[in-house]
């Protein structure tokens, strides 16, 4: 969903335009007090801000900015800027949004899959050891020759 702050007679015109083009829903806020309302009842994907909204309470905006979460900020002025510039806007930052989550996750991934294959190594190491201690029980031997097989498998695993 895509939330819109504009006071404008253009502003649901715009908002259906831009549920259009991107298939999102978009909730219009005209002003900063249901905008921020609307922020903590719902999570959003874009916030749109009218640059008249920005111009008259610079402060207020970057708050309202803040409460967005993960949306996307996208400043617009809708007296000068046509319904078709400001879907492609919209349409820009939510491709970059979305570029952006893919890479973050790809991230978080790798650097997990990294820990996870620090964490195997040590396990692998440490059985081994205790395996080649003498006169392990046969118990004893046998559950540590299930770890050590159980972080092989995990290591295959991590390494696909």
């Amino acid at each position: 969903m895509i939330l819109l702050i504009a006071a404008s007679k253009s502003a649901a015109e715009c908002a259906a335009a831009i549920q259009r083009s991107t298939g999102e829903r978009v909730r219009v806020a005209p002003n900063f007090r249901r905008a921020s309302v609307a922020l903590r009842a719902a999570e959003f994907s874009s916030v749109i801000l009218d640059q008249a909204f920005w111009d008259l309470d610079p402060a207020a905006g970057e708050l309202l900015l803040q409460r967005a979460g993960t949306a996307i900020p996208v400043i617009v002025n809708l007296a000068i800027s046509g319904r078709e510039r400001v879907v492609r806007d919209v349409r820009a930052a939510l491709y970059r949004r979305e570029r952006e989550q893919h890479l973050a996750m790809k991230a978080a991934a790798t650097m997990l899959r990294n820990q996870l294959n620090s964490s195997v190594t040590g396990i692998l190491l440490s059985s081994q050891l205790a395996l080649a201690t003498p006169s392990l029980p046969p118990a004893l031997e046998a559950k540590l020759r299930a770890v050590y097989e159980a972080a092989e498998q995990m290591r295959s695993r991590l390494q696909r």
